[in-house]
């Protein structure tokens, strides 16, 4: 029998430590090595933020006009948690709007992450909750009793998550990465990002660049081929 409230255990939360570490990486610096993680680019921030938020994942499925468990995912929350709401397809009804975003922003949630719309804006901008979604809808959803899952495993923005991961978002979106992996990424970044804050200095300094971008000289030999040929 299929129970109508799948509800898995309450994952880790991730070191403070790492997540502090975290909100120093920009999500472009890691488009730049990797690819895997990032949500479409229709999960967006109602306000893009100031900088990077970063928390543990709880995740959340809940099916159309219903968010009985949503509510109750809510109630479970820790301080610096992120939501993560799968709407199993629908892209209609709106399942946070101002009265839950409060309630998340008491809990000390750092974020919600929606695969459907909100509702209420206004407020939500007001109480500073970063909210991610796929835009605004006036239609919202009901307690209709009507089941879900909570602590397992969803898909929002096309992107597999896994309660615990840990999620990051900024001005451009937002990406999922697995604990084990983040150590890494957090290394390869920063020093990615400071040898860039380099470069731009010397720059600013008056130092031209070493050459032509490897990108001119790709097209400069292929037209030089197609010339001689």
């Amino acid at each position: 029998m299929i129970a109508k409230y799948a509800i898995g255990a309450s994952a880790p939360q991730v070191s403070a430590t790492l997540l502090k570490r975290l909100e120093e990486v920009e999500l472009a610096t890691i488009g730049h090595f990797a690819d895997r993680g990032f949500m479409h680019p229709s999960i967006k921030p109602l306000t893009p933020p100031k900088g990077t938020i970063t928390g543990t994942a709880v995740t959340v499925a809940i099916p159309g006009m219903d968010s009985t468990l949503l509510q109750y995912a809510v109630s479970t929350l820790r301080e610096g948690d992120i939501l993560v709401v799968d709407r199993l397809g629908d892209a209609r009804h709106a399942c946070i709007g101002g009265g839950v975003a409060s309630a998340i922003a008491r809990k000390g949630g750092a974020a919600a992450i929606i695969g459907g719309p909100c509702t209420d804006p206004d407020e939500i901008m007001e109480l500073g909750l970063p909210v991610y979604s796929t835009g605004v809808s006036s239609i919202t959803t009901r307690i209709r009793d009507g089941g879900g899952a909570l602590n397992k495993p969803v898909s929002v923005g096309g992107v597999p998550v896994l309660p615990g991961d840990i999620v990051m978002a900024d001005a451009t979106g937002v990406i999922v990465i697995p604990p084990d992996e983040a150590e890494a990424i957090c290394e390869v970044a920063l020093a990615r990002q400071k040898k860039t804050a380099e470069m731009f200095a010397r720059f600013a300094a008056g130092e031209q660049p070493a050459g032509p971008s490897p990108a001119i000289q790709f097209v400069e030999n292929a037209l030089r081929g197609e010339n001689n040929g």
